[in-house]
């Protein structure tokens, strides 16, 4: 399915989140790579995913994107100051990592924190809007070899189409992952360096 950045279809974002609705994984685009996604609060979706990606979700962190700042405060505990970190970040280039709060399903609870995304991208935010929760969210696979089938919707689709319900085009697609900064201590610290340079 085509949508266009500029003006999301929404007809289009409808027929997506359906998909979502019923526990579908729907592949769409960030800020940053094209990422597999699914009803963040529908456990046997977010179990299907990290059986296809190969994540134990006792021992990797899961993301989800958020539409606004104002949603990550029932998902995530967030401290005065993380919360000024985040509003001058986001939407942009990020995963932050928070503490979880009871909000979340029990699959997350293992973990205590959780990854939070607001990518600066008209398409997810729609997607997420429309549903009214977050969306789990992890990156397609970049293989240095042949980026293209992490880049190029098409071959993505070639790679996917067995265990995705649903592809978005939302054209070409980067390769540099979001800047994951760690907010469970006192201070943020970055564990990994991406496309997000962090105003602190």
């Amino acid at each position: 399915m085509r949508i266009y950045e500029e003006k999301p279809s929404e007809a289009e974002i409808d027929k997506a989140v359906k998909v979502l609705r019923d526990g579908g994984i729907v592949i769409y685009p960030t800020d940053t790579v094209y990422a597999l996604g699914c009803d963040a609060l529908n456990v046997r979706a977010v179990e299907r995913i990290c059986q296809i990606k190969g994540i134990n979700p006792q021992k990797v962190n899961l993301s989800i994107i958020c539409r606004e700042l104002s949603w990550v405060s029932e998902y995530a505990k967030l401290s005065n100051l993380y919360f000024k970190l985040l509003k001058r970040n986001l939407p942009g280039a990020f995963t932050f990592i928070l503490p979880t709060s009871s909000s979340l399903p029990k699959i997350y609870k293992n973990r205590k924190t959780v990854g939070i995304r607001i990518p600066d991208n008209a398409i997810t935010l729609a997607l997420v809007e429309a549903l009214g929760n977050p969306l789990l969210t992890t990156s397609v696979a970049i293989d240095e070899e042949e980026p293209e089938y992490g880049t190029d919707p098409e071959l993505i689709a070639e790679r996917y189409e067995a265990v995705a319900d649903l592809i978005i085009d939302g054209g070409e697609g980067g390769t540099i992952p979001s800047t994951t900064v760690d907010c469970t201590g006192d201070e943020p610290v970055i564990l990994r360096e991406g496309k997000g340079e962090l105003q602190e």
